[in-house]
């Protein structure tokens, strides 16, 4: 019979199916009491796509008068172990008829639900929703204990990568959670998984769905409140990430931490656009942690988290005008700076030594790497399309490394056409950032220029470790500070020559201009005066910008305009929160004494194209300051809109100023 018995499996292994049957045939003419046969007898002819026949060879013995439990309890293990063999080696149909004729048997076992819904999922199975759906309910109802963890967090991991954003994952990911005997595993498997869905595939609204998930069993945890409150802004939910934040602020013991929750607080408040004082009070707090910090504090913590205290400084322009402001930044900078160095060291001293052994040469063409997660349908890659596309060929080869990766996005699809090597992280994690820094290094790249500045952390971290031996920041926000980037470019109106005692990179400013474009696509208008109950013959004035610029100032100064001006309204357009937006400015016009009905808030246009024909409404654009407007300037001049702003010291109040003069205009440029 042992020898039947390996015949049977070797069989099943071969996929012989027919053989199968018969030797198993011939044994139970031998030994007929041998109840094992006609297990291996019914998986045979199940897999031989036989499933009635199955079924009655199970029953001739199951029905038996003398039937024992025992028996079913053999089927069902020859079943389970006949399956995951087949799962092993990724047989998926096989398994799925093993799996399934094992559910009739045992209706709500765990273990073969779930792997049920991995079949389904994998397979790319209809009825992956219904096990999606009923699987949620077991685990929901299953006393704590009764689910083993290894299955479920394979579970979790192949809905994560295959249906992350399916309805119900989220409350799915809640229930499964509850069963795993330590956090750190669901921790390991949705911390990932949310910030890929927020960052990646922009849907934070899921991201939140699993945040929350994994708060249920752990609430206190700092990392994943971090990106559950960037989760609720990203979604302008401000209200509810101006709490989480705040929530971050009780937990953090660390400078670093404090600096990091301060941040994400300010980050909530400015983006709101209607929470005026409570923003400036939260700015004056975050600089005076922001002055406490030193070397000793940055060297407790790691990459991530020095990183973060990096790219905190970034809302400081918004609140104040002068250059002053870059010393407290300069200084985050070189501190953080030196910290890279040292849990770095390695990959540093590696690609220092490999630029001293690799001298740029003038007999070969120039390699230029651009490096951005803007690469996409953002004002920066709209306003860095020209450049790229009109780059001379014939003296440079261009290299693009993106940090984000959007298939869907249509910029992203143009620029991907662009460069002689175009490389995407597939992922939206820290770790991928040593992989892309390897890649420029490997590269070979001559002058790597960063077109983000402060605004993401992984390009900051990559700048740091110094890949390329001439480093440059254009376009994306103000000059890093790190020490490892060489030059900054600007041109004579942005930074006239007093700023360059402010900057720690040396400035190259253009004769003419930093910034050209040679267009915008433009749509179809949807905005009339009729639609607005403006009169033909009213003067409309236009603010379209996001809630950071909304500074309390430039805001009573735009209102003071329009009590100035007879029969004159001001459209207010931008992301931010609508309902603070829509009080701050009312608040500001009971001040001024301007009818509340004067104003009108607009809401988000479908397209940027549409954005662009809708400016034409405007008589006047008003600017914001002290952080002007950069890709909305440059698209109300091309729409040939008139424009009026105030003129600063800092880079971010003079991007309007050097655009004007540049299209040779001379109105609409005020100095206070």
């Amino acid at each position: 019979m042992k020898i039947n018995l390996e015949s049977i499996q070797i069989s099943f292994r071969q996929q012989d199916y027919t053989s199968a049957i018969a030797f198993c045939e011939a044994a139970i003419e031998e030994k007929p009491d041998d109840r094992a046969l006609y297990w291996y007898l019914g998986v045979a002819q199940l897999l031989d796509n036989q499933p009635d026949a199955a079924s009655m060879t199970w029953l001739s013995v199951l029905a038996a008068e003398t039937m024992e439990e025992a028996w079913v309890l053999e089927l069902v293990q020859v079943l389970r172990s006949e399956a995951i063999y087949w799962e092993q080696g990724q047989h998926h149909w096989e398994s799925w008829l093993l799996r399934t004729s094992l559910q009739e048997i045992l209706a709500d076992d765990p273990e073969n639900c779930l792997a049920l819904l991995r079949l389904a999922v994998r397979q790319e199975n209809d009825s992956a929703w219904d096990l999606l759906e009923s699987t949620g309910q077991l685990l929901l109802h299953a006393p704590k204990g009764a689910i083993a963890p290894e299955g479920l967090l394979e579970t979790m991991s192949c809905l994560l990568d295959c249906l992350p954003t399916s309805a119900g994952i989220g409350a799915w990911m809640k229930a499964a959670v509850q069963h795993l005997p330590e956090p750190i595993a669901a921790l390991e498997q949705l911390l990932p998984a949310a910030m890929k869905l927020a960052y990646g595939l922009r849907r934070p609204d899921l991201s939140i769905q699993l945040a929350e998930a994994y708060l249920s069993i752990d609430a206190t945890n700092l990392e994943f409140l971090y990106q559950l409150t960037s989760f609720f802004q990203d979604l302008r939910r401000y209200e509810e990430g101006i709490q989480t934040a705040e929530q971050c602020q009780a937990l953090a013991t660390t400078l670093p931490e404090q600096i990091f929750a301060s941040h994400l607080r300010l980050r909530g408040l400015m983006s709101a656009g209607g929470y005026w004082q409570r923003a400036q009070n939260a700015y004056e707090h975050h600089c005076q942690l922001l002055q406490q910090l030193t070397s000793k504090e940055l060297q407790q913590v790691g990459s991530v988290e020095t990183l973060r205290v990096l790219t905190s400084t970034y809302y400081l322009p918004y609140f104040q005008d002068g250059l002053a402001t870059r010393k407290l930044q300069n200084n985050v900078s070189h501190l953080c700076q030196e910290n890279v160095h040292r849990y770095l060291k390695p990959y540093v001293e590696r690609y220092q030594q490999s630029h001293i052994q690799r001298p740029l040469r003038s007999d070969r063409k120039i390699k230029l790497g651009y490096l951005s997660h803007c690469f996409s349908q953002h004002s920066v890659g709209w306003l860095a399309k020209w450049l790229i596309q009109y780059h001379d060929r014939d003296r440079f080869d261009l290299y693009a490394y993106s940090v984000h990766h959007r298939p869907q996005d249509s910029l992203q699809n143009f620029y991907s056409q662009q460069f002689q090597k175009f490389y995407c992280l597939d992922r939206d994690f820290h770790d991928d950032s040593y992989r892309l820094t390897d890649q420029i290094h490997d590269d070979s790249i001559d002058i790597l220029i960063d077109l983000d500045s402060l605004t993401l952390d992984i390009t900051c971290e990559i700048l740091a470790m110094k890949p390329a031996p001439i480093q440059v920041t254009w376009l994306g926000w103000d000059a890093t500070g790190l020490s490892n980037v060489d030059y900054f470019i600007a041109d004579p109106y942005v930074l006239p020559a007093q700023a360059d005692q402010y900057y720690q990179e040396k400035i190259i400013r253009l004769p003419q201009t930093y910034l050209a474009v040679d267009g915008f696509e433009v749509g179809i208008p949807t905005l009339t005066r009729s639609s607005l109950n403006i009169s033909e013959d009213a003067v409309i004035y236009l603010s379209s910008q996001t809630g950071c610029k909304r500074h309390l100032e430039t805001a009573r100064a735009q209102v003071q305009i329009l009590n100035q001006v007879p029969n004159s309204y001001f459209l207010i357009k931008g992301f931010s929160d609508a309902l603070s937006v829509q009080q701050f400015f009312h608040e500001l016009a009971d001040e001024v004494g301007v009818d509340r009905d004067r104003l009108r808030f607009l809401p988000n246009t479908p397209s940027e194209a549409i954005h662009r024909a809708n400016l034409r409404i405007a008589d006047v654009v008003l600017d914001t300051f002290p952080y002007n407007g950069a890709t909305t300037t440059m698209e109300t001049l091309w729409m040939e809109v008139p424009l009026v702003t105030q003129v600063g010291q800092q880079f971010a109040a003079r991007n309007s100023y050097t655009m004007m003069v540049n299209a040779g205009i001379e109105e609409g440029i005020a100095w206070n």
